[in-house]
C-alpha cells in the first residue's frame, strides 16, 4: 500500500539532513556549471537550482503528483524541443561568442556531471512525488524554476549582451511555449503549500 503524501513529511519541519542534501545538490550544480561554462553563464544556467532551493525551503508543499503530472510531462517535451532549437540554431556558438568562454566538449567531465545531476534529478520527479518524498518537491521546484524563469534569459539577458539587442537569440522561440507551462506548475506547487516550521 502506497504511503500518503503527508506521511513522509515531518509536521515540525524538514530534517537537517534533507536540507543539507538539497543545498549540497544546489552547490554541486553551481560548481559544475562554473567549471563547464565560466562564471556568467553558470550563474544564469544554475539559477534554477539556486532559486528552486530557496522556493522549496520557504514554500513547503504537498501538491499531489496528479496535479503536476500534465505540466511536468509537457515541460519535459517542450524542454526537449527547446534543446533541439538551441542545437540546430547554434546557441552554444552564440554563447561562446558573447561571453568569450570556449564551448566545452560535450563529453567533458564537467558537462557530463552537470547533465547527470540536473536531468537525472528532473527525471526522478514522478517516482519521488508519487511516493510523497519531499526531495521530489525540491527537484520539482528546480525543474519548473529553470524552465519558467532561467530560460527567460533568452529574452531578458542574452539580447542585452549584444550591440543590437533586437535580434533572434537561438532558443528564444521555444521558450515562448515552455515558460508558461512551467508557470502553471509553479502555481500548482504554491497552491499546495502546507503550514509547518521551516527549521
Amino acid at each position: 500500500m502506497m504511503r500518503s503524501q503527508e506521511s513522509l513529511l515531518n509536521a515540525r519541519g524538514r530534517s537537517a539532513g534533507l536540507i543539507v542534501t538539497a543545498f549540497s545538490f544546489t552547490v554541486a550544480t553551481l560548481f559544475l556549471g562554473y567549471l563547464a561554462f565560466g562564471f556568467l553563464t553558470s550563474l544564469i544556467f544554475s539559477s534554477g537550482f539556486l532559486s528552486g532551493f530557496i522556493l522549496w525551503y520557504f514554500i513547503p508543499t504537498a501538491t499531489p503528483y496528479e496535479k503536476l503530472k500534465i505540466p511536468y510531462f509537457a515541460c519535459l517535451a517542450l524542454f526537449f524541443l527547446h534543446r533541439v532549437e538551441e542545437k540546430y540554431m547554434g546557441f552554444f556558438a552564440f554563447l561562446s561568442e558573447v561571453t568569450g568562454v570556449s564551448t566545452p566538449e560535450i563529453l567533458s567531465k564537467e558537462v557530463v556531471g552537470l547533465v547527470a545531476i540536473s536531468v537525472g534529478s528532473w527525471l526522478s520527479i514522478p517516482f519521488l512525488l508519487r511516493r510523497g518524498y519531499d526531495l521530489g518537491y525540491y527537484f520539482a521546484w528546480t525543474f519548473f524554476t529553470a524552465m519558467g524563469v532561467t530560460e527567460l534569459a533568452h529574452w531578458v539577458v542574452f539580447p542585452f549582451l549584444l550591440e543590437n539587442p533586437i535580434q533572434y537569440i537561438p532558443g528564444m522561440m521555444s521558450v515562448v511555449l515552455l515558460a508558461p507551462v512551467a508557470w502553471i506548475a509553479m502555481r500548482r506547487l504554491t497552491s499546495g503549500k502546507i503550514k509547518r516550521s521551516l527549521l
